[in-house]
């Protein structure tokens, strides 16, 4: 490109660090990176800056952390910025009309799915439990209606049979960040194509609730297994065994039957639980204050999680 474009860009999670990282390694001028503010974390509760403000800082670039990005106070302090593009990537806050205003040239989002389908805040999470082979980003135009606007570039990637989000998180960031370079790239020839969403074949990923994460041992055991992978590693997967809540962070599939619910099986292979069709092979899971274990370490430290025993 002759003259770098000028980007402001806006992201806050491990989503749009690749994004960031891209444009600056790519020669953009980034006047002004906007993220959340940092939040209390951990056992100490001690604030913590989001992934996005950490790379900023390690590149040297000018950080703005308003609360609400809304206010006239922070709408000024983005339009100082003046840039031709603004690139929101896993940002966190609605963007206001006065905010998308703000570029001379466009204002882009990354998004993490193919769209329409799976508009909102966790598409990755809702692809892997709903089995899809195939998903995506999207570099998208922005409008006042969450994930509705034009699409301008899509790129496609399978979906591996036992990926979970968390591994497929990573790749679609880093699938995102060069296709925000080619999007950049198609802007600056003008050749950037505008195309409208179908809004017949759209669907919806809301952020995912807790009750969400509890599995139904009443489901087919394919079912199950990809709501495990699809909350790996976060929020994680949960089932109620003796009053205790576990939960499940890896899984396999297994061909027996049983009630479901029902412990079949325990070795170092793994517990089986019967399922609604077929049964789930327990690989990993965690107790309560307890880090991650093998199901079979957890059956020594408690024998009485035993076949003939019951998952509610």
């Amino acid at each position: 490109m002759d003259k770098p474009y000028r980007i402001l860009f806006m992201g806050t999670s491990d989503f749009a660090v690749p994004a960031l990282q891209a444009l600056h390694s790519a020669g953009f001028t980034i006047p002004l990176v906007v993220t959340q503010p940092d939040r209390p974390a951990g056992r100490g509760l001690e604030l913590k800056p989001s992934p996005v403000k950490t790379k900023a800082v390690e590149l040297g670039l000018e950080v703005f952390q308003p609360e609400k990005v809304r206010t006239p106070e922070a709408v000024e302090t983005l339009k100082k910025a003046q840039p031709d593009i603004t690139v929101v990537a896993a940002y966190g806050q609605i963007l206001p009309p006065a905010v998308l205003q703000i570029p001379k040239t466009a204002c882009l989002n990354i998004h993490g799915s193919i769209l329409p389908k799976y508009r909102g805040a966790a598409p990755i999470h809702y692809a892997v439990i709903a089995g899809e082979k195939e998903t995506g980003v999207t570099v998208m135009y922005m409008n006042e209606k969450m994930d509705e606007g034009d699409m301008l570039l899509v790129k496609k990637t399978p979906i591996g049979q036992e990926e979970t989000t968390g591994e497929l998180h990573d790749r679609l960031a880093q699938l995102g960040a060069g296709g925000l370079l080619e999007a950049l790239q198609f802007l600056k020839e003008g050749k950037a194509p505008r195309t409208a969403q179908e809004a017949s074949q759209a669907t919806y990923a809301p952020s995912i609730k807790r009750e969400f994460c509890r599995l139904n041992w009443g489901a087919p055991a394919v079912q199950i297994f990809n709501r495990v992978r699809g909350l790996s590693p976060w929020p994680g997967a949960e089932t109620g065994w003796k009053g205790l809540e576990l939960k499940v962070h890896k899984a396999g599939l297994d061909n027996r039957k049983g009630k479901p619910g029902e412990i079949l099986e325990v070795s170092k292979e793994g517990v089986v639980v019967g399922a609604g069709i077929e049964s789930i092979r327990l690989l990993e899971i965690q107790p309560p204050g307890k880090k991650k274990m093998s199901a079979y370490d957890f059956t020594l430290g408690h024998p009485e999680f035993k076949p003939g025993e019951a998952l509610s």
